[in-house]
């Protein structure tokens, strides 16, 4: 969300904006809509001042056939502009949720993600000299991954990961983690049952509100009783990320500019309704409702260099990440067509996918300057005494199906067996180097 002081001084920029991001919005329209709810509000504060006005004119006094007449025309008019303020302020609130950040200039421009920039390759995909194998193949004969029993128990796209699985699983989230910690993010384990304001406030929502028919978000339906024994009917969400709940840590506060930038790493459970990708990827660990993340966020004071720093910091550890675990990566620039509205700039990762012959995204850098934190009102006080908005960022670091995935896949040897990345031994049972068949 932008101040709409901005967006006037900046509207031609931001229509270009959101020609680019392929968002439908009319700004002319918000524009004149809040000149149409300033204009109203003027009326009424006009109204509720003379209605106070009379009040004061009779105090103490029983009050005249004419002074009840006006009180109740005023009245009536009050309720009459209000309706209409309502009418007008709920339409330019569902518009002004959907202005999108205007891009940095070095942002190609495209419609979609067939126009994204490879600004960096770690090396050629691997060619093997035997038929080589899925990671689904690979995770029946080595025994650590189970599909059928994962779609019994959890339905579509339902899994287990068993023995090695599990530990190589736990071995990456703890690689990353530590990673982190020694580069100065501050480790939390945050909820990932959230209130609705949290999803909205980090931009997970495609609208005010949750929308079943879009977000890829589940939605928790029970009602809960407080410790007080009333009954709360508000809503709770299950987060796709741990990146939601990092950010409304410090929602509604003031932070000082002393102590910015803030870096949090996060491990989580992550819940995706993967409602916009039907029959894709049906088969396999690529896209699953449910997985294991670690994910980082960055505060910054509002300065566009420094969080570009902050950015390419943040980015630097995704690569490193990869390379650790000795996987064929890339890195993409993100067009504007597939940037969703609060994004400034964006930058995917991809490993490769021997089995399927491309390129699969492991992460995502994101910066969205000012855009989240003025949904959350986190905000910071300058050396100047100035309250403003924060800069937020956000990086996966690594995430548990599609590392496992490349894994896999690239570490595969001609007797079936998988190599376990050197990095990752430390944390397996037993220091095991080698995931061969049972």
């Amino acid at each position: 969300m932008l101040d709409i002081k901005y967006i006037r001084e900046n509207a031609v920029k931001i229509k270009e904006a959101a020609k680019n991001k392929n968002i439908k919005l009319d700004l002319d329209k918000l524009l004149k809509l809040d000149d149409k709810r300033k204009e109203l509000q003027t009326e009424i504060d006009q109204l509720r001042a003379k209605r106070n006005e009379l009040a004061k004119a009779a105090k103490g006094e029983k009050p005249t056939k004419e002074q009840i007449k006006q009180g109740k025309t005023i009245k009536t008019e009050i309720q009459d502009l209000e309706k209409k303020f309502k009418k007008s302020d709920d339409e330019y609130a569902a518009m002004m949720v959907i202005v999108p950040t205007i891009t940095a200039k070095d942002v190609p421009i495209g419609k979609d993600e067939t126009e994204n920039v490879e600004i960096f390759r770690s090396q050629d995909p691997p060619k093997f000299d035997f038929p080589i194998k899925s990671h689904i193949e690979l995770g029946r004969d080595l025994d650590i991954i189970d599909f059928d029993r994962g779609v019994k128990i959890s339905g579509y796209r339902g899994y287990f990961l068993k023995n090695e699985g599990v530990s190589l699983a736990m071995a990456i989230m703890m690689h990353a983690l530590n990673k982190l910690i020694a580069k100065g993010f501050k480790p939390m384990i945050p909820p990932t049952l959230v209130r609705e304001f949290v999803l909205f406030g980090s931009g997970y929502f495609s609208g005010q509100e949750f929308n079943p028919a879009k977000d890829e978000i589940y939605k928790i339906e029970n009602i809960e009783k407080e410790a007080d024994g009333k009954v709360n009917k508000e809503n709770r969400f299950l987060v796709g990320t741990a990146e939601p709940s990092l950010l409304a840590y410090y929602a509604n506060e003031v932070l000082e500019e002393k102590d910015l930038p803030i870096k949090i790493c996060g491990y989580s459970q992550c819940y995706r309704s993967e409602i916009g990708s039907y029959g894709k990827d049906t088969a396999g660990l690529y896209r699953v409702h449910e997985f294991m993340k670690i994910e980082q966020v960055c505060l910054a004071k509002a300065d566009i260099k420094e969080a570009d720093k902050l950015h390419q910091e943040m980015l630097a550890i995704s690569k490193e990440l990869h390379e650790d675990l000795e996987l064929p990566y890339r890195v993409l620039q993100i067009c504007t067509g597939d940037m969703s509205a609060g994004k400034y700039k964006m930058f995917d990762l991809e490993a490769w996918i021997p089995s399927q012959k491309r390129w699969g995204e492991t992460g995502s850098a994101s910066n969205f300057v000012d855009w989240q934190a003025r949904r959350l009102k986190v905000r910071y006080k300058d050396k100047q005494g100035k309250v403003q908005p924060v800069f937020m960022l956000n990086n996966t670091a690594l995430a548990t199906p599609r590392t496992i995935i490349s894994i896999l896949e690239n570490h595969q040897q001609k007797d079936g067996s998988v190599l376990v990345p050197k990095v990752l031994r430390k944390w397996m049972p037993g220091e095991v180097k080698v995931i061969k068949r049972k």
